[in-house]
Parts: C-alpha cells; sequence; structure tokens
C-alpha cells in the first residue's frame, strides 16, 4: 500500500521589520488670561445674619471688580457655603456659637497688566479670600500644533540614530499615536500672607511663560 504523504503548510510570512520610537514637543507661550478666585468667609449669630453680611461684603466686591473694567460674563460664582460654626474649646458637647458663610467668585482678567489692580482692588474693598491666580492661553491651537510637529520631529530623529546605530535603513510611518497635549497652565501660587500684606502694598505679578507639551508614540518601517 503506497504511503501517504503529508503536506507540511508554508511557515507565515514574517512580518514588517520596524522601529517603534517616542518623540515629545515643548513650546513656551505667553500667557494672555489670568483666572483668580476671590470672595469672603464670615461667621455671625444667625443665618439671616451671616445671609446680609455676606450679601453687603460681596457686594462691595462685585462693584469693585467692574469698575475695574471686569465684564459680567468673566465673573461667576464659584463656592457658596453655610455651615454651623461651633465652639470646642473643653465643652461637651460642643456649643453652637453661630453660622459660618463662604462665598467666593471667580474672576477671568483678560488684561494681565491689570491683574495686581484686581487684587488689591478686591482685598481692600473687603475680600478675605484670595485662593490662587492661573495663568493660561486663551487659544493653544497654535501652540499644540507646533508642539505636535515638534513631537513627531523628536521622533523621527530618534528612530534614525537607532536606525544608524544598528546598521539598518529606516523607511517611512506605518503608525503614529499622540499621547495627548498637555493643558498650557501654570499656576500662580497665592498664599494668606501675601494676599493680606496686599491690603497695605500694590501686589506684583508676574505671570511668566507656560508650556504646552505634547508627546506622540511613533512606528517606522526598516528597509
Amino acid at each position: 500500500m503506497p504511503e501517504k504523504s503529508t503536506a507540511r503548510p508554508a511557515s507565515a510570512a514574517p512580518g514588517p521589520r520596524t522601529i517603534t520610537v517616542p518623540g515629545e514637543g515643548r513650546v513656551g507661550v505667553r500667557p494672555d488670561l489670568a483666572e483668580l478666585r476671590v470672595g469672603i468667609s464670615l461667621t455671625e449669630q444667625s443665618v439671616h445674619a451671616a445671609r446680609t453680611a455676606g450679601a453687603v461684603a460681596l457686594q462691595a466686591i462685585l462693584s469693585r471688580l467692574r469698575t475695574l473694567g471686569i465684564r459680567d460674563r468673566d465673573i461667576q460664582t464659584s463656592i457658596v457655603s453655610m455651615t454651623p460654626a461651633y465652639d470646642y474649646s473643653d465643652r461637651n458637647p460642643p456649643r453652637l456659637i453661630g453660622y459660618a458663610l463662604a462665598n467666593s467668585v471667580s474672576v477671568t482678567i483678560r488684561e494681565l497688566d491689570r491683574v495686581g489692580d484686581v487684587i488689591d482692588g478686591a482685598l481692600t474693598s473687603g475680600a478675605t479670600n484670595l485662593d490662587s491666580v492661573v495663568f493660561r492661553v486663551a487659544d493653544p491651537a497654535p501652540a499644540q500644533r507646533e508642539a505636535r510637529e515638534l513631537a513627531v520631529a523628536d521622533a523621527r530623529a530618534r528612530a534614525e540614530t537607532l536606525a544608524a546605530a544598528a546598521g539598518v535603513e529606516l523607511g517611512s510611518v506605518v503608525a503614529i499615536s499622540e499621547g495627548g497635549a498637555q493643558p498650557p497652565s501654570e499656576p500662580y501660587a497665592a498664599m494668606r500672607t501675601m494676599a493680606m500684606s496686599a491690603k497695605d502694598a500694590s501686589t506684583p505679578i508676574e505671570a511668566g511663560m507656560n508650556e504646552i507639551a505634547v508627546s506622540v508614540t511613533v512606528t517606522f518601517t526598516i528597509r
């Protein structure tokens, strides 16, 4: 009886040889907007008294902001809270001494040379809280586009170095993915000590530079 021949399947063709590398692009941009949060904190013996005192205090702050050129669209309530206030000193149970009100607004400043004036104006008109100042870019798209171009160029330079070291020739791009663009904001910490001293002196503010960073991963073929 003749032997049966067994055909062996051909081995799968090897996939394309590739080099995969990361790339990063960074672009410095000068911010053109500032955002800060100011407000009041107070304690009164009753809810009504706290509400009334808080309304008067915050209205004075808002009026001052408007005289400094801040538009209504650039003022937004960010915190409103009313909580009981207790005296815990040597008392069991603690004694209710009143009600604490906190009310803050977020303010967008579109003229950076007025940031110091806005801070001083808010504090001298009765603000007791100044949480933070953040500088950002109104339209980050052009800088993000430049950062992406730099990231891809960085990836190609890395791949070319690796290919040269390995004695091979770099081919075309077969895959590319973006890791994400970092938000172009750099906070300026406004500590309470600075806020309190600003009542008696002009507050110096430096916007500095923000940095937009984009990371990519690029895969090249090896010829």
